[in-house]
């Protein structure tokens, strides 16, 4: 994981300051890359503890399409919390636009139009079996029409599958990135949807290109990871998971082996 260390050390060499949404204050730069291998380890981070317990109840709970902090899955990842309404729901976020995008379609016979949904995650599955060449398997989170009903808008906007020499590959584009907190936990979710889909699909999981926008590291966070980057990158984990399709996989089904990490650090959240 040089790469994050790389990225840190950039910003702190070459960020300028900048205000945010939070009052915080940040460091940040506009447009930044990074690629993993996915064939070379698993790319959770080893200079700092990372729950990846919670990284894989996350996920499942986005591909469910659950916008609620009540469900079972959602209860395992409290960092969505600050942003339900005393319902615990978040509106139409992530796991809503992935699994029941809405659309309208014309009723011929009433001329009305009436209300439906597209799976996006499905659909790009099924590209990927009898389609692989195509350029347009992207699933995007980013509805401007439901942006407003969000309780925050997705950062993680949207990715697109590539397939090639029996491989999958998975470029993910992020208009926000915080670099202490929010990107660890994003390379480890999109590594693994990448290879529970390349496993859906028969293939090898292959490189996750990950493309950032605003990549931005927070002030009171500075100190934090200075001190993570006098930390020495360990061998990478190895992701085990079990042969099952993907909608029918559960939270047992995943695990992590030889995850040898540094101590974890403390970062607060800015809401």
């Amino acid at each position: 994981m040089k790469q994050y260390l790389d990225l840190v050390k950039y910003i702190l060499d070459n960020g300028e300051a900048k205000e945010d949404r939070t009052g915080t204050g940040t460091v940040s730069v506009f447009g930044y890359q990074m690629k993993f291998d996915l064939r070379e380890g698993f790319p959770l981070l080893t200079t700092k503890k990372v729950l990846f317990s919670a990284v894989v109840y996350e996920l499942l709970w986005f591909l469910k399409g659950s916008t609620n902090i009540n469900d079972d899955l959602a209860q395992h990842t409290p960092i969505w919390n600050a942003w339900a309404d005393e319902n615990g729901e978040l509106g139409p976020i992530y796991g809503y636009q992935w699994r029941n995008w809405e659309k309208f379609k014309l009723d011929e016979n009433s001329g009305s139009y009436q209300k439906e949904h597209v799976d996006q995650i499905m659909n790009a599955i099924d590209t990927i079996k009898n389609n692989p060449d195509s350029r347009r398997i992207i699933v995007s989170a980013w509805n401007v029409a439901d942006i407003e009903r969000m309780a925050l808008p997705p950062c993680h906007a949207f990715f697109q599958f590539y397939v090639v020499n029996g491989r999958l590959d998975c470029q993910l584009y992020q208009r926000s990135a915080d670099v202490a907190l929010g990107v660890p936990f994003n390379i480890a979710s999109y590594a693994l949807l990448t290879t529970m889909i390349a496993q859906e699909c028969n293939l090898m999981p292959g490189i996750f290109v990950h493309t950032l926008g605003d990549v931005h590291i927070y002030s009171n966070h500075i100190e934090g990871l200075k001190v993570q980057l006098e930390r020495q990158p360990k061998v990478l984990p190895r992701l085990k998971m079990n042969k099952k399709p993907l909608l029918d996989m559960k939270f047992e089904d995943i695990s992590i082996e030889d995850y040898n990490c540094e101590a974890f650090i403390k970062f607060p959240i800015a809401v």
